[in-house]
């Protein structure tokens, strides 16, 4: 593991402009100081662990790549900008939690996981070990005014593994004639959800329970590839599947804990950059509402009499994220987020992140094909995706390796919480050999 100063600093770079959305997170943590508004990752690696000195040492390193991450906010509430610290030091963000043998690891892991940040930092990394010789886990988290999806896979990427481009979608380059129509779809576009928001169908999940403000994380994983053999089978995407996967396991979670589900609307982070802007500054982020086909009645006879059959689940999801993918919304996407002001974004974001309009924080992202540190090897990756006060639970997809991981985070009160991943995995296997030709 190559070593070096402790509080090595990345080249200094100008200011950078927050972003409408970065501004957007900050205002919502003014207005409401006690809310988590962090996410972040793990990786999990084999091999015996670094000592916290060499470990600090690497990250150093690294963060000649990452200029967000040395960098803090300036300029007050109204023209705040991302300028170079001088006073950043590697031990205000990178710790170490220790587990107290075999059974200590799900409590220093959680611990990781609900640990505050240091005074006036936006991140922070701990490394968890301790439980057994030849395993550890990397934690990294970070307040969500500091980056999104997007950003966080490349510090992943920067940090463990070999820093190539994610494999993100993204439009090409829009012509000037083509703008009239672009802000008449994009406009049409936020009207569209804005409305949706404000006529929600449905009652709220009927939750009774006590959030505690610990959160618990639980992990499932299937091949990659059955989730993509299953969307090639019906024109759709791996995206697609967790979906109606994820419909599935809460129809069933539902019958098990005796929570009603009379709704369940998730929240979708869309990335919106364009070709050339850079991945390690901040959100360039939108947030889309689509409502889960969970124990609906469908409305033309397909599939099962009750709503509950899984190509059902996957022909409803599909019938929305279909326009997603076209690049005529995703442009759309992308002109809002590039030019909506800070007003009606904060407003937008307040309101589709509110409980009354969505249920469930749902993300994915392709993370890494492989990764390292020093001569240990990432055997695999978890997401910690936003968990918003009121949600059932954040749930994020990662694609690692030939693996498609999901992590569930919730509230340790969360009736029966921790069998989410094994009821979606059960749910894509449903989908598999619905799928299996004859």
């Amino acid at each position: 593991m190559p070593v070096s100063d402790p509080s090595a600093r990345s080249v200094p770079s100008p200011s950078h402009p927050a972003h409408s959305v970065d501004r957007a997170f900050l205002g919502m943590q003014r207005r409401h100081p006690d809310v988590r508004w962090d996410a972040g990752g793990v990786a999990y690696l084999s091999g015996p662990p670094p000592g916290l000195a060499d470990f600090r040492a690497y990250v150093g390193s690294r963060l000649r790549r990452l200029p967000l991450l040395t960098s803090r906010i300036e300029g007050g509430s109204r023209r705040p900008s991302w300028r170079p610290d001088a006073d950043f030091t590697v031990d205000r963000h990178v710790h170490e939690v220790v587990a107290k043998g075999p059974e200590g690891w799900d409590t220093a892991l959680h611990t990781a996981l609900d640990a505050p940040f240091a005074p006036g930092t936006y991140w922070g990394i701990w490394l968890v070990h301790g439980h057994v010789p030849d395993e550890y886990a990397v934690c990294y988290r970070f307040h969500h005014a500091c980056q999104d999806g997007s950003a966080a896979a490349m510090t992943f990427r920067s940090m463990l593994g070999e820093g190539e481009p994610s494999a993100r979608p993204v439009p090409g380059k829009g012509r000037p004639a083509g703008l009239p129509r672009r802000v008449g779809t994009a406009v049409g576009l936020t009207t569209r959800f804005v409305a949706g928001s404000l006529a929600v169908r449905g009652r709220r999940p009927a939750v009774s329970f006590v959030p505690t403000g610990e959160r618990r994380l639980s992990r499932g994983r299937v091949p990659a590839d059955t989730l993509r053999r299953i969307a090639e089978a019906h024109g759709g995407s791996a995206h697609d599947v967790h979906l109606a996967a994820l419909a599935g396991a809460l129809s069933a979670w539902s019958a098990r804990s005796g929570v009603p589900l009379p709704r369940v609307k998730a929240l979708l982070p869309v990335d919106a950059r364009r070709p050339d802007e850079e991945q390690t500054w901040g959100n360039r982020c939108f947030a889309l509402p689509l409502e889960l086909p969970v124990r609906t009645a469908p409305e033309h006879g397909a599939g099962s009499g009750d709503g509950d059959s899984p190509l059902w689940r996957l022909e409803h999801v599909m019938a929305t994220t279909r326009k997603l993918r076209g690049e005529t919304w995703r442009q759309a996407i992308q002109d809002l987020v590039r030019h909506m002001p800070d007003r009606p974004t904060e407003w937008y974001m307040r309101r589709m992140l509110s409980p009354r309009v969505t249920d469930v924080m749902a993300t994915s992202m392709p993370v890494a094909d492989k990764g390292s540190l020093g001569d240990g090897r990432v055997t695999g990756v978890a997401l910690l995706p936003l968990l918003v006060p009121g949600h059932l639970f954040g749930v994020g997809l990662s694609f690692f390796g030939n693996w498609a991981e999901t992590s569930f985070v919730a509230d340790r009160a969360l009736p029966l919480g921790e069998s989410l991943p094994e009821l979606w995995e059960r749910a894509v296997h449903e989908l598999d050999s619905t799928s299996a030709p004859l």
